[in-house]
């Protein structure tokens, strides 16, 4: 063995989706440690919440991979959580991007709302195909997930082979696709597995996941008892779903209308590649409204309560196309992601107001599934590839450990639980923690990436608790006050005893004493007077209520 070979080593390096459920971004990196070549797999997203107020995107921050040797960039699926970063990340990476022909559809459409597709090379890799990206060849798996073609892949280098499964579970009758590849997994259980890089989303549920097959016999048995209206959220993205939806509705003499943009973007990826192509064509929204309320159903985006979504317009009554009410029905054959409990809920009532009557997991549990593994399906996959080190991801911390313990209980001789920016070792030697990279987020936030933590949104995060409050003063040549100070507040509370004006007005007589306390030529400095003033309304604003808000003051001359 030459000296080359002896400092060779094969690393991982999760810096998204390692302490989190979403915004995948993994780097296998091969070679000595001044000279490693690199894939990617997935490029992921995460979505905002009430924390992050004005912020839809999260995406990881990739800064400390710039300028390393990355051979390309391999997507398992196309999920928003595993595809939805490209368009601001792959200026960073630059690498090309391998995806099956549904993923590559819609990472197209991704990055020609990027300005990106001309710059892009894609490459097309057929289902079950393999790729040489350097030191590693990479063959693609055939595995079950709630998306068509998803891929887990075997990534074999000198140094061992790692299965990476992607986003999966165990699916006896998916209703499209193909079955997991059992017998390529077990194949290379038998040349050997150095390392399973593992999904962990359900690694706290018992049991198996369900069946696609078993949902589609639930909601056509559901929907054929529905009158009036009929509404449908789901993920667009589980095309499976959409599928069992289509036929159940026009088993019950339904025709379907697509409500949401993504509706629309994903069926057409989908019949790109040969799917949904034998149902009847659905209905414009325009038209819809025109058909008997026995005769359509909704098939809408929204499940999760997004506020701009398809479902939420309709619950606020401002849809221009769709309406539901009295008599009418909306089946939520969707979970709820955790966070979402309470724009889901908000969502949820607002139906109800109107005369809508529910129908969810809760209620009628056969109307989802989850497409991740519960623990009997990670211990078979276990059984089945054998591998020497376990290395969750796709989980939050207690996710992450715990599938470390099952791990450990399947007889796997190593287990490490890695967080973003930890560089774990795979080969050679033991599995281990090398080096603890610069990891992160970035917002996407008014069209442009910020940091996570940005003055813009501290302030309107401080603003959303605090509340605001604006200072006008005119000054003349000699700093003194020619008019009246003019107070004016946003967010902030009042009642019968106590009004927002006498506030204002106790807070306008802080400002003028603060200006009294300054030198005649600290007057003559607008910065100097701000501050003064600032500070001072700032500390009457927190006597007054016990909080502070963030406080503007503008300095006129005259």
């Amino acid at each position: 063995m030459n000296q080359k070979q002896q400092q060779d080593e094969l690393v991982f390096l999760p810096l998204g989706g390692s302490n989190e459920i979403g915004m995948n971004l993994n780097f296998y990196g091969y070679g000595p440690a001044h000279a490693r070549k690199w894939i990617v797999v997935d490029v992921g997203v995460t979505f905002g919440d009430q924390t992050t107020p004005g912020v839809e995107v999260i995406v990881p921050d990739a800064s400390y991979m710039e300028g390393e040797d990355i051979l390309g960039i391999v997507l398992t699926h196309a999920h928003e959580d595993h595809i939805g970063a490209l368009g601001w990340l792959w200026p960073k990476l630059k690498a090309p991007i391998y995806a099956t022909p549904f993923t590559a559809y819609l990472v197209r459409e991704k990055l020609r709302d990027a300005d990106l597709l001309d710059e892009v090379e894609i490459i097309e890799v057929p289902l079950g195909g393999t790729l040489k990206l350097g030191p590693f060849d990479v063959t693609l798996v055939t595995i079950t997930h709630s998306i068509p073609e998803p891929n887990g892949l075997a990534i074999k280098t000198p140094l061992g082979t790692v299965l990476h499964t992607g986003d999966w579970k165990i699916d006896a009758d998916p209703v499209i696709g193909e079955r997991t590849d059992v017998d390529t997994i077990r194949r290379l259980g038998d040349e050997g597995v150095l390392a399973m890089v593992c999904d962990s989303t359900n690694v706290f549920v018992d049991g198996h996941a369900g069946s696609e097959g078993e949902v589609k016999v639930a909601l056509a048995a559901l929907i054929k008892t529905l009158k009036g209206k009929v509404a449908v959220a789901c993920f667009a993205s589980n095309v499976a779903r959409v599928d069992s939806v289509v036929r159940a509705a026009e088993a019950a003499g339904r025709r379907v209308c697509l409500v949401g943009r993504s509706m629309h973007r994903i069926t057409g990826a989908a019949k790109s590649v040969g799917l949904l192509k034998d149902v009847k064509e659905f209905i414009p929204e325009a038209e819809a409204k025109s058909f008997p309320k026995e005769q359509i159903l909704y098939l809408c985006t929204g499940s999760q309560g997004e506020p701009r979504a398809a479902l939420s317009r309709i619950a606020e009554g401002n849809h221009p196309h769709v309406s539901l009410g009295e008599g009418d029905s909306c089946v939520f054959s969707s979970r709820v992601i955790p966070g979402n409990e309470i724009p889901i809920r908000n969502l949820q009532n607002k139906l109800a107001d109107r005369g809508v009557r529910l129908y969810t997991e809760r209620d009628h549990p056969g109307i989802h599934v989850s497409g991740h593994p519960c623990r009997d399906e990670l211990k078979e996959m276990y059984q089945w590839a054998r591998p020497q080190i376990a290395v969750p991801t796709h989980g939050e911390r207690r996710h992450l450990l715990e599938h470390c313990n099952l791990a450990r209980d399947m007889q796997v001789p190593q287990a490490v639980a890695p967080r973003n920016g930890d560089m774990v070792r795979l080969a050679p030697g033991k599995p281990e923690v090398i080096d603890e990279v610069p990891a992160g987020r970035l917002f996407v936030d008014g069209g442009v990436l910020v940091p996570e933590g940005g003055d813009a949104l501290r302030e309107r995060r401080h603003a959303a608790h605090n509340g605001m409050l604006f200072v006008s003063m005119a000054l003349d040549a000699k700093g003194k006050l020619v008019t009246d100070v003019e107070v004016r507040g946003l967010g902030l509370p009042g009642d019968e005893d106590y009004t927002i004006d006498d506030a204002l007005d106790e807070l306008a007589d802080a400002a003028e004493e603060a200006l009294k306390r300054l030198s005649k030529d600290d007057r003559g400095e607008d910065e100097t007077v701000e501050t003064a003033v600032s500070r001072s309304v700032k500390k009457a604003a927190q006597h007054i209520w016990d909080r502070r808000p963030i406080v503007e003051t503008i300095v006129l001359r005259v």
